[in-house]
């Protein structure tokens, strides 16, 4: 049985002490972390970690890196999405979704929570090796079409569930997409479906988002006249978004609030005093590339929030690298510790998955892979190697 040693290690919440072997069964498990030195320990120079965990992606996106103009914000971005989006052949998708996986491997990654508008994910959980959480989004504001709506979503769910497991976790949810795209009678079917699931919502990603909450100003109209939406029924909570469609999902949830570029203090700490399981997933790469703004992630930090990291999609980012998240981050918050960034990148994200009983953390038990960082002190080329 192969033992690994490197100049720090971090077990998933924090460094272990100077010294620390980790002893690895052949099929991945860690069996022991012990102290001192061990007689044919293989030594890495930098850091030994768990596997990253990017608990927000969207792989069916793949086909649509470049596509869009970088900072052109939010709602002109999303009307991007649904103009181009099916101007690309069926297998131009699968080799770009294939080769989004790929990358994610190289990069470390172990687990994914993949956005799903489509059932074309399956045969990316098919391939066995990353554990997969498939989030089957739904899209529907008219109060009228929520049940159809739904049972479609029921319907690539079930094949979602259908799908036989390998060695990897396969586990599936049906999630909301955004607050003003999903309307309040949706929300509390999707609510009813799964009342102990992960749910992954983008949220308070632009200004107009919360104006159209607040008063139903901003653009956020203008997006649902292109999508042929008729937003007429609508009527403003006089809060913000965050505030207001949380009050139509029960507390049994884990959420997975993703981007929160304008989140504010009150927002945190509502969501945080009204549900019990709440991670904050940033894709700082995605949001300075859509909106050239960054998370207050001081705040939150303040806050003592649960962080997470995701990278979104190709169509917003031009790579999907965990660790090129936590270096961006790391560059606009040189203060937030390395210790605090490889928890937000492993434990968090597998707790955020609910696949924590597997992985995120190294120790006795689990089989969370083992990744080796180096560069990451600023004086050489940074990279992630995985080592098992």
């Amino acid at each position: 049985m192969p033992f690994f040693t490197a100049n720090k290690i971090h077990d998933g919440r924090g460094w272990l002490p100077d010294n620390s072997v980790i002893e690895v069964a052949d099929d991945g498990t860690i069996i022991s972390i012990q102290t001192g030195p061990v007689a044919g320990a293989v030594s890495y120079d930098g850091i030994l970690a768990p596997g990253f965990v990017n608990a927000h992606c969207h792989l069916e996106l793949s086909h649509m890196k470049g596509v869009g103009a970088e900072h052109t914000g939010l709602i002109p971005f999303l009307k991007n999405i649904p103009l181009y989006r099916n101007d690309y052949t069926d297998e131009q998708k699968k080799t770009a979704r294939h080769e989004g996986y790929k990358e994610l491997v190289r990069n470390g990654v172990v687990a994914v929570g993949d956005i799903s508008n489509t059932t074309d994910p399956m045969d990316l959980r098919a391939f066995d090796e990353l554990h997969y959480h498939s989030f089957v989004e739904v899209l529907g504001f008219t109060e009228e079409r929520a049940q159809l709506v739904y049972e479609h979503a029921v319907d690539k769910y079930n094949e979602f569930a259908q799908q036989k497991p390998g060695d990897k976790i396969l586990k599936q949810s049906i999630v909301p997409h955004a607050p003003y795209s999903v309307s309040s009678a949706l929300f509390k079917l999707i609510d009813g479906h799964s009342i102990n699931s992960s749910v992954s919502v983008h949220n308070q990603e632009c200004d107009d988002e919360n104006m159209y909450f607040i008063s139903k100003d901003g653009r956020v109209s203008e997006l649902l006249q292109i999508l042929g939406i008729d937003d007429s029924y609508f009527k403003p909570s006089g809060k913000p978004s965050l505030q207001t469609y949380m009050e139509w999902m029960s507390t049994g949830h884990t959420f997975i609030l993703v981007h929160n570029t304008r989140s504010t203090q009150e927002d945190v700490q509502y969501a945080q005093h009204k549900m019990k399981d709440v991670y904050w997933c940033l894709c700082p790469n995605a949001n300075l590339y859509i909106e050239n703004k960054l998370p207050d992630i001081d705040m939150l930090i303040k806050e003592g929030v649960n962080i997470c990291i995701g990278t979104d999609s190709l169509a917003s980012n031009h790579r999907l690298s965990v660790l090129s998240e936590l270096l961006t981050i790391k560059e606009n918050f040189p203060h937030v510790g390395w210790d605090v960034l490889l928890r937000w990148a492993t434990h968090n994200g597998a707790c955020a998955l609910q696949m924590q009983d597997t992985i995120g953390s190294i120790e006795p038990g689990k089989k969370p892979g083992i990744i080796h960082l180096s560069g990451i002190d600023g004086f050489e080329k940074q990279s992630v190697t995985r080592i098992i």
